[in-house]
This record gives C-alpha cells, structure tokens and sequence, in this order.
C-alpha cells in the first residue's frame, strides 16, 4: 500500500490568520497519526507565513510516524534540517516568494549546486527525496548525484487527468518505469486529489508515498479528518 503522509501547512496558515494556537498544529499532526496517516509533511518558508521554524522543531518531539520537510536548501533552512534530523527531506527549487511549488528540479543544470548539499544530508543521515518534473532524464540524474527518491510534480497530472486520464498518467508512468529500473523510492505530489488519486495510484504500482496537503484539508472540512483520511488511504490500497 502507497503510504499517505499529510501535508499540514493549510493548517498552520488558519493559525496564523488570527495569531494565537487554534488550531493547534501539533495536535492536529498526532491526530493524523492516530487516524492512521504514514507520515506528515511540512514546507517552512522563510517568511513563515504557515509552518513555523518552532513547529518543526516540535513535531520531531512528538510523532512517532515519519516528518518529512520540504522546502529550498538555503543555509538557513538546511541548519534547521541540521538540527532537526528529520526522517526525510524534500528539496524543492521554489524561491522564496513562491506561492506553491511549480515546476520540478533541473538537477542537470544544477548538479553542481546540489551535490555538496545532498552530500551534508547524508552526513546527517537524513534519506534526500528531489522535486522533479516527470522527465526519465531527470530521474537519471537524481540517482547520479545520489539521492535515495524522487518526488514526481503532479500538477501537470491534475490540470489534465479529467479531459484525459491516460494523456495525464503517460510521462509519469515512463518516469516511474525509470526510477524502478534505478532503484529509487517513487514518490508524488501537488493537486493530488480524491478524484485523481486512485488512478495514479493503479498506474505507478512502485509508488512509495504521497505527500497531500490542500485538497486533503479542504476535504476535511466537509467530511472531518477522520472520513477523509479513510478515503485517502482507501485510495491508496
């Protein structure tokens, strides 16, 4: 089964827009876990303007399932990740004043900027995941500059999956095809939904994890988190 790990920054943004602890993050985060969530993602951004440096910190405190933080290896973000330990860590090209994650690494063009970094991360003994678009070549080079997995931007998934479901699945099941070959964990996320995720899950049968965030919370609204988190995991068997 594809394991589920829940991205939580939606729910730090609501703290934020009124100040104090509600919600409460943190216990939101073990309650996740409770109902059966694999993991919890996070994705501090220098302004922390959703998840906090703090909250970070104190998620590696308390969960006993897998954080994994996500966010651009600035000197500042990797010191906390120095601190922190974290099980797993994401590394996503976005610059600061991203809005979300929108594009995948050109680790080709950047193999020299990436590999000192990806070196530290293994001296930490912190498993490294990049951010990639569904490109063989990109995969290749994730695993020559030795990374342990590769995270697969879905967006382009979901703007097409309702007009054209096999349209959407084809570069992705070609760039899964190649991380298999290459022994690299296969990991997806952005826009992933309760309308798309089953598909991509049938498709990418080496699909390790998905980080969920947005549609996840949006959904809990309706449904509370224990419903929704039911139906995630159901659409991952």
């Amino acid at each position: 089964m594809t394991r589920l790990s829940v991205n939580i920054n939606k729910v730090a943004l609501l703290r934020n827009s009124r100040g104090g602890n509600l919600p409460d993050v943190i216990a939101f985060a073990q309650t996740c876990e409770r109902l059966g969530a694999d993991g919890i993602t996070v994705h501090p951004r220098p302004d922390e303007r959703h998840i906090r440096r703090a909250d970070v910190i104190a998620l590696r405190d308390v969960l006993g399932v897998e954080l994994n933080v996500e966010g651009y290896p600035s000197p500042a973000f990797l010191a906390l990740i120095q601190q922190v330990k974290p099980t797993q860590v994401t590394l996503v090209p976005d610059p600061p004043q991203a809005l979300t994650s929108d594009r995948g690494w050109d680790i080709i063009g950047n193999r020299e900027f990436l590999v000192p970094i990806l070196i530290k991360l293994k001296e930490w003994q912190v498993r490294v995941s990049l951010f990639i678009d569904p490109d063989p070549l990109q995969v290749e080079a994730a695993a020559e500059i030795g990374a342990d997995c590769v995270e697969l931007y879905t967006g382009p998934y979901a703007q097409r999956f309702l007009a054209d479901p096999e349209g959407a699945i084809s570069p992705y099941r070609e760039a899964a095809s190649r991380a298999a070959a290459l022994g690299l964990r296969l990991h997806a996320g952005h826009d992933l939904n309760l309308l798309n995720l089953r598909f991509l899950r049938q498709n990418l049968p080496n699909l390790v994890e998905v980080s969920i965030g947005h549609a996840l919370i949006a959904d809990a609204l309706y449904l509370g988190i224990e419903e929704t988190l039911r139906r995630y995991k159901q659409a991952l068997e």
